[in-house]
C-alpha cells in the first residue's frame, strides 16, 4: 500500500512541477537551462564624409588607410584576449594624454595626443602583431559630458569590443558611457558610416 502512495505523491509532484514551468511560460520552461550568450555587433546607418583630421591622417600615412589582413571578425582566444588587453594597457601607459588647442591632427605612435591618437596607435600595434585591419576601427563618439571622444571597436566573435584611453578595462560597445556618432568600414578605412 504504501507503495502505491509513493508512486501517487511522485505523479503529483511530477505533474505540480511541469503546471509550474507551464504558468511561468517560456521562461519558466527553460529555467535551469543554459543559454548561448547574445553577443553585440554595432549596426552602421548610411555612408557619412569621413572626419577631416582623418583625411589628413591618411594623407600622410597611406600605409595606415590600406587594408591589411582578410578576417573582419577575430576569434577571441585567451591569447587574443591577452593581446588586446595588453597594448590597450601599454598604449594608456605611453601616451601622455593632451588636449589638441591647435586644430585637431591625427598622428600614430606618438610620445602625447588625444584620444583619436591613443586608438590609432592601438590599431597600428595590434596589426604590426598581425592582427587584420579589417576587425580593427577607429569609431568617433560623444562622452557622458558631450565631449567628442574616440575610441577603436574590435570586432570579435564575441561581438565588438572598445579599447579607451579612459580605461583599461575592455568592454562591449553597448556596455560603455558612449554615444556613438559614426565608425570607420572594415572593408576600407576611408570609408565612414554613421550609427
Amino acid at each position: 500500500m504504501w507503495k502505491r502512495e509513493v508512486v501517487v505523491v511522485a505523479t503529483l509532484v511530477s505533474l505540480f512541477t511541469v503546471q509550474a514551468a507551464r504558468a511561468d511560460g517560456p521562461a519558466g520552461a527553460a529555467r535551469g537551462l543554459k543559454t548561448a550568450p547574445v553577443f553585440s555587433y554595432i549596426s552602421e546607418k548610411r555612408r557619412t564624409a569621413a572626419p577631416f583630421a582623418h583625411v589628413m591622417f591618411c594623407a600622410r600615412n597611406p600605409d595606415e588607410c590600406t587594408v591589411r589582413g582578410d578576417v573582419s571578425e577575430v576569434p577571441l582566444s585567451p591569447v587574443a584576449e591577452k593581446q588586446l588587453g595588453d597594448i590597450n594597457a601599454s598604449v594608456n601607459r605611453s601616451i601622455h594624454p593632451t588636449d589638441e588647442r591647435q586644430g585637431d591632427v591625427w598622428q600614430v605612435n606618438v610620445k602625447a595626443g588625444d584620444c583619436e591618437d591613443f586608438a590609432l596607435t592601438k590599431r597600428d600595434h595590434l596589426i604590426a602583431m598581425g592582427w587584420s585591419s579589417k576587425a580593427l576601427r577607429i569609431a568617433v563618439t560623444k562622452t557622458p559630458a558631450g565631449k567628442g571622444h574616440a575610441v577603436l571597436v574590435v570586432k570579435t566573435d564575441r561581438g565588438d569590443l572598445v579599447l579607451d584611453n579612459r580605461t583599461n578595462a575592455i568592454k562591449g560597445w553597448k556596455d560603455t558611457d558612449l554615444r556613438w556618432l559614426m565608425i570607420q568600414s572594415g572593408d576600407d578605412p576611408k570609408i565612414w558610416y554613421e550609427l
